[in-house]
């Protein structure tokens, strides 16, 4: 996380609303074998608590049980020419972005557990893509499912710690950061650009 406290970002409520949005991040964990990273899909199962599932055979797998991990979401990122800002020659190239890390305690789920928390994700992003009817489990051969159950493991992330960052350009004059918002928008980066509006 950036560590200017123009940045920091404390809104746990905005933050869980990103990462249920996003709905997919980077899990790392320190293993006896040196640092590992997975990429997960998550799911809230409460206001604290993550659903993760990753393959049975990934290398972070049996080592996650009872250990404390981080996972991270990266938002809406975009790089800001110094020329936008229209204040002179003295600015500097930078990037701009919104991240969300969450460091919590890694507790192993039963499979019941497991098929409940696949559904609860499919189901949340299968309403997604509505008018198209959603999918189920119960539209695929049991089997199938059941073989595709196996080959994953499923895990409850305890959140310990958030921490968050949105750097928007806040360090700047208003009229600076909305100039490189109007700019980075008319290049296609409308959501970062609002993001940048809004941050005053």
């Amino acid at each position: 996380m950036h560590p200017s406290a123009a940045f920091r970002w404390e809104d746990r409520g905005a933050m869980r609303a990103l990462v249920r949005d996003l709905g997919f991040g980077t899990l790392f964990l320190g293993t006896p074998d040196g640092p590992r990273a997975a990429q997960v899909p998550v799911v809230w199962l409460d206001d604290v608590t993550l659903g993760i599932h990753l393959a049975r055979g990934n290398a972070v797998t049996r080592h996650l049980d009872g250990a404390t991990a981080l996972f991270t979401v990266l938002g809406p990122d975009a790089y800001i020419s110094p020329d936008w800002y229209g204040t002179g020659p003295d600015e500097v190239p930078t990037w701009n972005y919104v991240a969300v890390e969450l460091e919590g305690r890694m507790v192993r789920m039963e499979r019941d557990a497991l098929i409940a928390q696949v559904d609860t994700l499919s189901h949340e992003f299968e309403a997604r893509l509505a008018p198209k009817p959603e999918w189920t489990r119960a539209k695929a051969d049991p089997r199938r499912i059941d073989a595709m159950l196996n080959a994953i493991v499923g895990f409850r992330m305890e959140v310990l710690d958030w921490r968050g960052t949105r750097k928007l350009g806040q360090n700047k004059p208003e009229a600076a950061r909305l100039a490189a918002a109007d700019a980075l928008a008319a290049r296609g980066g409308t959501a970062m650009a609002q993001r940048m509006r809004d941050a005053g």
